[in-house]
């Protein structure tokens, strides 16, 4: 890791403690861990190598779940000629604030503006328009991994950036049954893929009509509880319904003859995730990454004790090697200019799951010393069996983060009754708070004002609520999970 102040213990020490400020502890962490860095364009991230390594993990464990579900990846153009984005009205409309134009190519004013692609519903609404026109042409089932724009006025990195990366998917189906099991269907895919590879537990449910995506017919997201109390949408499905296809004209024979318009559906997860990895996970001595998609699982680091380049450093590399053979990633920490504490700490900052140290000592017992990340916890292991040994504690790391995250979400999670209990229960950062309400937009906006609470989601499989709204005391429609949000 790069030292430009000359003093390799003063990193760890300046990462702000989260109880002080966990907005500052956030940042100290990514610039720390060098997960991503400041570009000269406001807004925008350079991911740096150890950051854009977590993101590869979380998608390429998505990529193939996304492939299991019978679906295949594309690529469409960066840039949309701006009449095709104003072919849905609500759909400009929502994104028309953080659009971003191209007006000149080549030195030449364009005569039509392009718009760098805030999401890509239009131009490949364009594309199926051509593709499809008969039943026999769908379903339409295409991924694409890309980066979009958007221009936000706050930005935070991984968060929320200017430009991010992600991928988003567009299906087209024959009936409207089809279309709405493809939306659920991705959403189950998400909540699985987040809890079992970030070990982040999510809920699972339903947006509001004034929170889901616009042009939609429904929305679908999976939030997350971060470590400070906020929420994070990690991911959304949405039931376009017909919407698209009549604004691109995307038609096909049906078989009885007739000529009807595709049902269709998108669905994205982006570059946030990392974000929500960091948050859920982190402490005050940097990064705890679950071992699913830590780009190192294990380290190693020699203990520099008389001849050890000629005893211990084989044997290090001898292990390493094991491991690698296992299927584990490894790192084998030999740099010689730094002291073993110091890249205890290092290590630690990067939330290496397991560290591995070897010294002369250990030779002579044929163990290593073992050190958990998210315990702390050491313990000695026999150099016999220790493959079999590490992928054990790997799995048992990972299943303790997920537990550890589900545990902190349940204690920050409440139900409030009445309007006066609603509004005590969200002073300061309290996670989510499950609240009767009854479906009125009005309701919604001014809980949403009086608290800066917004409806995340309404969980699928909850019955019929019985009690009245916590605002209006009107018949509830449904029991909103609320939350202060990112």
């Amino acid at each position: 890791m790069a030292n430009k102040s000359n003093k390799p213990d003063a990193f760890v020490t300046e990462i702000t403690p989260q109880s002080q400020d966990f907005s500052r502890w956030y940042l100290d962490v990514v610039r720390r861990a060098e997960l991503a860095d400041y570009s000269p364009v406001k807004g925008c991230m350079v991911i740096r190598p150890y950051g854009y390594a977590i993101w590869e993990l979380i998608q390429q464990a998505l990529d193939r779940r996304i492939k299991a579900t019978g679906h295949v990846n594309a690529y469409f153009p960066l840039f949309i000629p701006e009449g095709l984005l104003h072919k849905e009205a609500e759909h400009v409309e929502g994104f028309a604030p953080q659009v971003a134009y191209v007006t000149h190519g080549g030195g030449e004013e364009l005569e039509e503006r392009l718009v760098v692609r805030p999401t890509s519903e239009a131009i490949i609404g364009t594309m199926y328009a051509k593709w499809v026109q008969s039943w026999r042409d769908l379903p339409i089932l295409i991924n694409q991994w890309a980066n979009v724009v958007r221009w936000e006025k706050v930005t935070r990195p991984f968060l929320r950036t200017t430009e991010f990366l992600w991928q988003e998917g567009h299906t087209a189906h024959e009936t409207e049954a089809e279309a709405e099991e493809e939306t659920r269907k991705i959403l189950d895919l998400y909540k699985e893929t987040v809890e079992t590879e970030m070990a982040v537990p999510v809920v699972a449910g339903i947006k509001s009509e004034s929170e889901k995506f616009a042009g939609a017919l429904r929305t679908y997201s999976i939030e997350a509880l971060m470590g400070d109390g906020r929420a994070l949408q990690a991911g959304t499905s949405h039931n376009l319904g017909q919407n698209f296809a009549k604004a691109f004209d995307i038609t096909f024979q049906a078989r009885d003859k007739s000529v009807q318009h595709v049902w269709g559906t998108s669905w994205g997860m982006t570059t946030r995730l990392v974000g929500a990895a960091i948050m859920v996970h982190g402490d005050d001595s940097g990064l705890v990454l679950p071992p699913r998609v830590a780009p190192y699982q294990v380290v190693i680091v020699p203990i520099p004790r008389g001849n050890w380049q000629e005893t211990v450093l084989p044997k290090a590399r001898e292990i390493q090697q094991q491991l690698v053979a296992g299927g584990v990633r490894v790192n084998l920490d030999d740099r010689d200019a730094y002291t073993p504490g110091w890249k205890f700490a290092e290590w630690e900052l990067r939330g290496v799951p397991l560290r591995l140290e070897i010294g002369p000592k250990d030779l002579e017992k044929s163990q290593v010393l073992v050190a958990r990340r998210d315990t702390r916890e050491k313990l000695g292991v026999p150099m016999d069996g220790l493959v079999g040994r590490i992928g054990a504690l790997l799995d048992e790391i990972q299943q303790n983060l997920l537990a550890r995250a589900m545990a902190f979400r349940d204690e920050h999670t409440q139900r409030a009754d009445t309007y006066d209990a609603f509004k005590q229960a969200m002073e300061g950062r309290p996670g989510f708070v499950i609240a009767p309400w009854c479906g009125s937009a009005a309701c919604e906006a001014q809980i949403k004002t009086d608290t800066q609470a917004t409806i995340r989601n309404m969980p699928l499989d909850q019955s019929t609520p019985t009690g009245r709204c916590i605002r209006c005391d009107n018949a509830a429609q449904a029991e909103a999970w609320f939350a202060k949000a990112y």
